[in-house]
């Protein structure tokens, strides 16, 4: 049963930039050089519908956003910390690839700068369990399908609420814990279909990742129309 209540203080969900800033400059590296598995599994999936020219959102230091560029993508990918975004450009720079790569510095809490009908896919890994709360991520959700082509698909990943992790820590509100100085929010399948509005939710798989392990849901979706 997942656990609801009031959002968290809006300086709490600042401070996570700056944590994540710090993390990214000290670790160049953080997760690791290789591509996750979701981003193999969207790879191909993207392939198969002639899918080329594709959005990330919350692309970290880069390590599926070089992986979706060698495979032929045209990625534009945005996160909030500079740091990240940073690291990225210089990735793409020395990988010879930054004819394949548009990084960018951007709240996903504010209007994405992209017009309607851009994209013919949206990935992130994780990002939609970050420090947002329900509302700034039906607002964010929202902005996904509105910059995606019709038929377009969106695959994300989210912890879920079967992870170890969740219902510890210091609760942030709504479904928000913070462990380790990182506030994730945890999904129910019940909060993804809240989500999916204007969109057929075409599949909903669960995986695990990492050494606890993380339990995860990767969602993907169709924009209708």
């Amino acid at each position: 049963m997942t656990i609801e209540s009031s959002p968290p203080a809006k300086e709490v969900l600042e401070a996570q930039r700056v944590h994540w800033d710090v993390n990214f400059s000290r670790k160049p590296d953080m997760f690791g050089g290789d591509a996750s598995a979701p981003a193999l599994e969207a790879v191909e999936l993207f392939k198969r519908e002639g899918k080329s020219n594709l959005l990330e959102l919350g692309g970290g230091q880069g390590r599926d956003t070089l992986f979706f560029a060698h495979e032929g993508f045209q990625v534009t990918v945005v996160d909030y910390s500079q740091a990240g975004v940073e690291a990225i450009s210089a990735k793409a720079q020395s990988a010879g690839l930054r004819g394949g790569i548009t990084p960018l510095h951007h709240d996903v809490r504010q209007p994405l700068p992209f017009g309607k009908n851009c994209f013919d896919c949206c990935y992130s890994h994780m990002l939609f369990c970050m420090a947002l709360t329900t509302t700034e991520l039906e607002r964010l959700s929202d902005e996904v399908r509105r910059v995606l082509k019709p038929g377009g698909l969106h695959v994300y990943t989210v912890r879920h609420t079967g992870d170890a992790h969740y219902g510890t820590g210091i609760h942030r509100g709504e479904d928000m814990y913070e462990v380790g100085g990182f506030i994730v929010h945890f999904f129910s399948a019940e909060k993804i279909r809240q989500l999916a509005r204007g969109c057929e939710i075409v599949s909903i798989n669960g995986f695990e990742e990492g050494g606890l392990p993380r339990k995860l849901f990767r969602v993907t979706l169709r924009k209708k129309g």
